[in-house]
């Protein structure tokens, strides 16, 4: 199963470090993602961009993790020649981690 199927996401960025939220469509998913969805998986699916430490923010209240990657968008959105330079892709990315089936 892939990510997607139980969560969405959604991108931010200052300068340098890009912020990815996954949130969980049902609360009832919230656990599993907490799970499944570590700091050390998200940095693993973006290996060819995150150069810097990646650091995971729970918010159990919103169903809902923020992961901070630094070093993540080549320099930042005014330094970069990147195509996505805001880094808007990620989530993409991140979304297509697949997952064994939520118990």
């Amino acid at each position: 199963m892939k990510l997607r199927a139980i969560a969405h996401s959604r991108t931010g960025d200052k300068g340098n470090t890009s912020n990815i939220s996954v949130i969980a469509y049902e609360a009832k998913h919230y656990p599993f993602l907490r799970e499944q969805v570590t700091a050390e998986r998200v940095k693993a699916v973006l290996a060819g961009v995150a150069r810097g430490a990646v650091t995971r923010y729970e918010m159990p209240n919103v169903g809902a993790l923020n992961f901070v990657i630094e070093g993540a968008l080549g320099g930042g959105v005014t330094r970069s020649l990147a195509l996505d330079a805001h880094g808007k892709s990620l989530s993409s990315a991140l979304l297509d981690l697949d997952l064994p089936e939520p118990g």
